[in-house]
């Protein structure tokens, strides 16, 4: 809470090159693009970072492989090209998986040539992950005993990127990139109105936490809220070339129902790709596809009917899944760029690639669409743009994104070590302690073991049958900004993710977890919580 108090001082006082708002995924790679090449750099958001679609992903980083059914050749290369800069960048993070998928009888192509498709895919991917190969429904069967094979004409195995953690936590690695190189971040700070005056533009701002409104002034203004970046940019009387469509994805998140480590990929009784993800000790099923015209949306019991059902044909369960399966839901909206007043009549076949309008006279950026996958695109296309606006980029040529060098890496894994730091992973954690450690904090994990040499309790799991200890809760309450509970709980941590509520809020530990992270507001921050899933329980009923 102090970090986020000093820096609502700064963005009073000082004027910024840059000001960025939105931090999702487009917002989070600007900053961290423009802070590292040396640009003065202010990012806000209205909620907490990530807290929108950079939040509800599938968590796969993919080359875009339905793309090739409509000819998007280009688009596909180019996205299989960042998928492999993204492997290469992030080793620990984002990492090959495999997808099994079945081609039900009756499909509208024959398995072997969706298989082929695979194999242009894999080419090019510039042969970077491991080929394709084409499966028979009885070598399916053997490979994954929970598939029903009755009517499956065949399938085939692929390769694309996944991310081990959460999507939300890598998009925040971004945004504490950027603050590692002087950007002022601030979360639960709206901006209201935005006017030119003179060379600058003067943003006022708002604290949803206190209600206090100031103002902050920067040179160049990008608009990267989302979803939400038609709202900004009428508010503001900006006129682009672009604007958004709209479409719902969910997740139902369960217990794991699959033994295999491999997505499982299907096509859905409508047509549309349905995966069956493994998320540690839980699995992540969905998606849907659902054209919506506000970016404001909810689960609807239509929704979980269309999950359930769909996985509950596709696989042979030893009991079908119901409501009461449901641990977690995850739900966001895909914002679709569109050119002009084009009305697109196969939505469906809208590809997120992202695009980017610039008001040269207003120096004035919106970013549109986008995916994961293209972040680093994004990050290197706004700092080229920001230098076209008279802002001075001194390190332009900085290679802004990636882990550590591997000199660092090591160093760790010899101290942890040293330390025996993995014998207090927790009994149900996928990887080792220290694996984790370095993939969530990378140089900021070394804080971590100097807490736990003074302490050896910061090596204990702080949070019932979760796996945080609480040396990183000390360094997430530091570091991290944590403004709500909800915030660590479903977004620098996937605890909600895996837990059913009921749980999270009786889990032995949460309270003293409040403690370090709110000091003494922590009761406060606490009942606030509750409270917040209590009301969302209640409009889930109506």
């Amino acid at each position: 809470m102090n970090l986020r108090r000093t820096n609502l001082q700064q963005l009073r006082n000082e004027t910024f090159d840059v000001l960025i708002l939105g931090g999702g995924i487009n917002g989070a790679v600007a900053a961290a693009s423009l802070a590292s090449k040396g640009a003065k750099v202010a990012l806000i958001d209205r909620g907490d970072f990530a807290g929108s679609t950079s939040s509800s992903s599938s968590n796969l980083v993919w080359g875009g492989i339905k793309y090739l059914e409509n000819y998007e050749f280009l688009l596909v290369n180019k996205l299989c090209k960042s998928r492999n800069q993204l492997m290469r960048s992030y080793p620990s993070s984002v990492k090959e998986i495999r997808f099994l998928t079945t081609i039900q009888k009756g499909f509208r192509l024959p398995p072997f040539f969706v298989y082929l498709g695979t194999v242009l895919y894999w080419a090019i991917g510039r042969f970077f992950t491991k080929p394709p190969r084409y499966l028979s429904a009885k070598m399916i069967k053997k490979m994954e005993q929970s598939i029903n094979t009755d009517n499956v004409a065949g399938g085939f195995e692929y390769s694309d990127g996944y991310l081990y953690d959460n999507d939300s936590r890598f998009v925040f690695n971004f945004i504490r990139s950027s603050m590692d190189n002087g950007c002022v971040v601030a979360n639960y700070l709206e901006s209201v109105d935005s006017k030119r005056d003179g060379d600058l533009w003067v943003n006022s701002v708002k604290d949803q936490t206190t209600g206090e409104e100031f103002q902050i002034r920067s040179k160049v203004l990008i608009n990267a809220c989302g979803p939400y970046v038609d709202k900004y940019n009428a508010q503001t009387g900006q006129a682009t070339d672009h604007r958004h469509l709209f479409s719902k994805g969910i997740h139902l998140v369960v217990d794991r129902i699959a033994a295999t480590p491999k997505v499982l990929a299907f096509f859905a009784s409508d047509g549309r790709l349905f995966f069956v993800i493994p998320m540690g000790p839980k699995t992540c099923i969905g998606t849907t596809d659902t054209q919506v015209d506000d970016p404001k949306v909810k689960i609807t019991d239509e929704d979980r009917e269309f999950v359930l059902d769909n996985i509950n044909h596709l696989l042979a369960l030893d009991r079908p899944l119901t409501l009461d399966d449901i641990v977690a839901e995850r739900c966001g909206v895909r914002p679709l760029a569109v050119k002009g007043a084009s009305q697109e009549s196969d939505w469906l076949k809208l590809s997120r690639q992202h695009a980017i309008d610039i008001n040269s006279n207003d120096q004035h950026i919106s970013i549109f669409g986008g995916k994961l996958t293209d972040c680093i695109n994004v990050g290197n296309e706004i700092a080229e743009i920001v230098s076209t606006l008279g802002v001075t980029l001194p390190d332009s040529d900085k290679v802004w994104f990636g882990e550590p060098d591997a000199a660092d890496k090591e160093d760790f894994f010899k101290q942890a070590e040293a330390m025996d730091l993995d014998k207090n992973t927790a009994p149900t954690a996928s990887e080792p302690l220290s694996n984790r450690l370095w993939r969530r904090y990378d140089r900021r994990a070394f804080d971590v073991l100097e807490m736990i040499k003074s302490d050896p309790d910061n090596a204990k799991i702080l949070i019932e049958n979760t796996e945080y200890i609480r040396g990183e809760v000390e360094l997430v309450a530091q570091r991290e900004m944590v403004t709500k509970l909800e915030d660590f709980l479903r977004r620098r941590s996937k605890i909600e993710q895996v837990i059913t509520q009921d749980n999270v809020v009786q889990a032995q530990g949460l309270e003293e977890a409040c403690r370090i992270l709110f000091a003494d507001k922590a009761n406060e921050k606490l009942a606030e919580y509750i409270q917040s899933k209590n009301n969302a329980q209640k409009l889930k009923a109506l």
